[in-house]
């Protein structure tokens, strides 16, 4: 199926704006998560201190590392290749967990455009279950308080697409600053669902952003895409996703992907080697990267949809969302 777009030639940036957070990957049991507050399979917020409360009950440590859904597949796309150019924007603590963030963002051969805060950098407690499923606890701190007068349009004047994810909804000023900023450039707009959670709380404003024609690509589970569409018929909810955007992207987990674009469908494979997943954390952020490189690149839907179903099959392999160089060399090859 074809890619849709032409990218300038001069403009191989791929940007991603939303939350510098942390990742604090707990393995645990169902009746855990159930005593936590969490919910399972979701996303819930909370403040610094039940997180560490949480934390505090478990015999278990996490394992601590970058994360933020947008970060995620930005630090996935420096990984994959030099020819695409990595830039993430965001806002982080003047703490060390803010300072480890920036430091291991930059190893990853991404362009950090960080502001900061005397707020403690936010982070997520990740509790992963034995079936592989995450639920979040989420303290975004400082990641929260970027400002819409903080968003500038240089920041993406070379960017080819600029990758958004779904937690802005919550802060509907900063979502509607960056959206502004971006279109001003000229760049793609790709848009993650995030979360069931964040769709259903956020409906009436991610619907008016859609019907406003600000975004071109427009990815979500197919939880996410139930909740955005009203509708629970797979096949039906894709097609309604598509008929909404240039390109719709329905992942199945899996079950592999659909991706959507000008009324045509094409039905990725899920890939796989045998291996079972050890955590999903990541799963979706990693797919995303796989899919935005290889629209950049030109390739054509399917062979995009291919290479993120590898990334993201990858990075279900490991703890946390950062898949191992040498694994990124055999996706490389």
């Amino acid at each position: 199926m074809k890619n849709p777009f032409t990218f300038d030639s001069g403009k191989k940036v791929i940007a991603g704006i939303g939350s510098a957070l942390v990742d604090l990957c707990l393995a645990e049991s169902e009746g855990f998560v159930k005593n936590s507050g969490a919910q399972m399979g979701g996303m819930v917020m909370v403040d610094c201190t039940h997180i560490e409360g949480v934390l505090a009950k478990s015999k278990n440590l996490p394992t601590i590392v970058p994360g933020g859904s947008a970060c995620n597949t930005i630090v996935g796309i420096g990984k994959l290749c030099d020819s695409v150019a990595p830039r993430f924007i965001g806002k982080r603590g003047d703490d060390d967990l803010g300072r480890m963030f920036e430091k291991c963002v930059k190893y990853a051969g991404v362009d950090p455009v960080l502001l900061t805060s005397p707020t403690a950098t936010g982070r997520v407690l990740s509790i992963i279950t034995p079936d592989a499923q995450r639920s979040m606890l989420t303290y975004l701190g400082a990641s929260a308080e970027i400002q819409p007068d903080e968003i500038k349009a240089s920041y993406f004047e070379d960017c080819a697409v600029v990758h958004i994810e779904g937690y802005l909804l919550f802060n509907p000023d900063v979502m509607m600053a960056a959206l502004k900023a971006v279109k001003s450039t000229g760049a793609l707009i790709s848009l993650d669902l995030a979360s069931y959670t964040v769709v259903e709380s956020s409906r009436d404003l991610l619907k008016e952003i859609v019907a406003g024609g600000h975004v071109d690509i427009l990815i979500g589970n197919e939880d996410e895409v139930a909740a955005f569409t009203g509708l629970k018929d797979e096949y039906k909810a894709a097609t309604a996703l598509g008929d909404k955007v240039p390109i719709g992207v329905m992942k199945l987990g899996k079950r592999g992907s659909i991706i959507i674009s000008g009324g045509a469908k094409a039905i990725i494979p899920p890939y796989g080697d045998g291996r079972p997943a050890i955590d999903t954390t990541g799963a979706g952020d990693l797919w995303a990267s796989g899919f935005l490189y290889g629209l950049v690149s030109d390739y054509d839907l399917e062979r995009c949809g291919n290479l993120a179903s590898r990334c993201g099959y990858e990075v279900c392999q490991i703890v946390g969302a950062h898949i191992p160089d040498d694994v990124w060399e055999k996706i490389r090859a």
